[in-house]
């Protein structure tokens, strides 16, 4: 189990599941169990096999990093063939059960998350910085399953939930690029913005788009302008972490200290469950 948690990036997936049952609850009045129950496990399934099947296709590459020589793959503890079967299998049956169980629309996002994560954000991450804006999408659907799992509607709710999750993870991919940038070249993968590591220029689009976060945090808070999504608490939170976020990024740009990279990558990974939190709890 301890190899399939591995493989699964259990605590990653963990990460993904909140955020799913953050868009469940955003968009639940009356919690229903087995809906919610069917949610967790083919988000589980379906998150695990997508990091499964990343490790299986970048598994040369995980040998030459220190972050990831240990992965079940690299090291040894587990066959290339076991580890796919594992993946593919969680995969296809995560969103099965998101088709099947609770509604088409959450199958086909499931599907396109899977797909899009595995067969094109992963191959990418070695071509093109463009990596993370590809990856952003699949790693944003989560809240967007959810709430749609939670109402059966696909329209501007789900999708002010996804572009906030979309846009924190600009800030968030490239602080771990700047913190892991010598073992990402010894790997080959190219994630910071621009080429020339960690520079002044790339420590400006962290600062950037952790500005940007904080307008479109607050759209659940102004839209729709006839029934926000949430109310004030939710709004000030969401600055006040945005603005905890920027300062470390304005400190990074300032300085190009390695520590305050370390610093927005740790920030961004309370910041959404955080905000989500209140999102949930201050509902309109």
């Amino acid at each position: 189990m301890k190899l399939v948690a591995a493989l699964f990036k259990l605590r990653l997936t963990l990460l993904v599941l909140v955020s799913a049952l953050m868009g469940y609850l955003m968009g639940s009045d009356v919690v229903e169990t087995e809906a919610l129950v069917w949610l967790m496990l083919g988000g589980l399934l379906l998150t695990g096999g997508s990091n499964g099947m990343n490790q299986v296709l970048e598994r040369e590459y995980d040998g030459l990093m220190n972050r990831t020589k240990n992965r079940p793959i690299p090291s040894g503890r587990m066959s290339v063939v076991m580890a796919s079967v594992i993946s593919l299998a969680a995969g296809v049956s995560g969103v099965f059960i998101l088709w099947y169980f609770i509604s088409t629309t959450c199958g086909i996002l499931g599907l396109f998350s899977f797909l899009s994560y595995v067969f094109v954000y992963t191959p990418l991450k070695r071509v093109s910085s463009l990596a993370v804006f590809v990856g952003a999408f699949p790693g944003a659907i989560p809240p967007m399953i959810g709430y749609v799992a939670a109402t059966d509607d696909f329209g501007l709710a789900p999708g002010l939930l996804f572009a906030a999750q979309f846009m924190w993870q600009f800030p968030h991919f490239w602080a771990i690029a700047w913190v892991s940038h010598e073992d990402y070249i010894r790997g080959g993968y190219r994630l910071l913005p621009f080429s020339d590591g960690p520079s002044k220029r790339n420590a400006f689009q962290i600062f950037l788009y952790s500005l940007f976060l904080i307008p479109v945090s607050l759209l659940p808070w102004a839209l729709p302008l006839n029934a926000p999504m949430t109310g004030t608490a939710a709004a000030i939170v969401a600055t006040l972490a945005g603005l905890v976020m920027a300062y470390f990024a304005y400190q990074l740009y300032a300085r190009g200290d390695l520590k305050f990279a370390r610093a927005v990558m740790f920030t961004s990974f309370f910041y959404l469950p955080v905000v989500q939190l209140a999102y949930v709890l201050d509902r309109a």
